[in-house]
């Protein structure tokens, strides 16, 4: 009867435990307008929460400060080295790859090399990397979300550098869907594509425009949690417009590019 206590006991500290397990989740760019919101969002839940960004995010839980370099190995290597410092053996439950960056410029623009080199750091570098950290610590049946654009689903004329680096973002997505990806089962990839989010510095630079049409950061944390916890996750490889009228925002994932 002693016995059957004691096991009775740790059977109850065990599933004590367990319900008290802390959830994990990176945010790169975390420090960004939607990285901070990201960051908030999830810290009021009570998760463990890392910033990855070339700024420390005081709100979260831990940060790895990327260090500007022009070698895209060198960066890999730096995030993931102090990735692996902080988690160790540890998984996290997702992902959420949100920096990133907007350029404009034709193919005739004296600015074109300078964009695309930039485009490509920003977004494409950023995505590759989460991804390749999602194949490390991401928790069987964890979410990794990147950021594309929906422009970037058709001609970008007049900004060649971010259409193209967006694209790739695009495809990069679909390609983790797909077997083999190296992602861990039952996991799910997939890019939120916006039109234009409602950040600090969008209304700065466009004081006058239709903000109702705009995407609001609060409803794109609140899609990240719901993913994340395994609730209307569209398959792997999606990508998920987000398109707002009038106040109302529609994620939808589109069926071909």
């Amino acid at each position: 009867m002693f016995t059957f206590g004691i096991f009775l006991t740790l059977m109850v500290l065990n599933y004590s435990l367990a319900s008290r397990e802390v959830k994990k989740v990176i945010v790169y760019g975390g420090k960004g307008a939607l990285g901070t919101e990201s960051v908030r969002y999830f810290r009021a839940k009570h998760w463990w929460v890392v910033s990855v960004d070339v700024r420390v995010n005081k709100e979260a839980n831990a940060n790895v400060k990327v260090k500007m370099t022009e070698s895209f190995t060198d960066q890999a290597k730096q995030v993931t080295v102090g990735v692996s410092k902080l988690l160790g053996v540890e998984k996290v439950d997702a992902i959420f790859c949100v920096a990133g960056g907007q350029a404009e410029g034709n193919a005739k623009a004296k600015s074109l090399y300078k964009y695309a080199d930039l485009m490509w750091k920003q977004n494409v570098w950023t995505s590759t990397i989460c991804t390749h950290l999602a194949t490390r610590y991401l928790r069987v049946g964890g979410l990794l979300t990147l950021t594309g654009a929906k422009v970037a689903l058709g001609p970008t004329a007049e900004s060649v550098s971010f259409g193209m680096a967006k694209a790739s973002v695009h495809q990069l997505t679909r390609s983790l869907g797909g077997p083999n990806s190296g992602l861990p089962p039952r996991s799910v990839a997939l890019a939120i594509l916006p039109v234009t989010l409602d950040t600090p510095t969008n209304r700065k630079i466009m004081p006058n425009a239709d903000v109702s049409s705009w995407t609001p950061l609060n409803h794109v944390t609140q899609l990240f949690f719901k993913w994340t916890v395994g609730k209307s996750r569209p398959p792997s490889g999606s990508l998920v417009e987000l398109v707002t009228t009038n106040g109302k925002t529609v994620a939808t994932p589109i069926k071909s590019v």
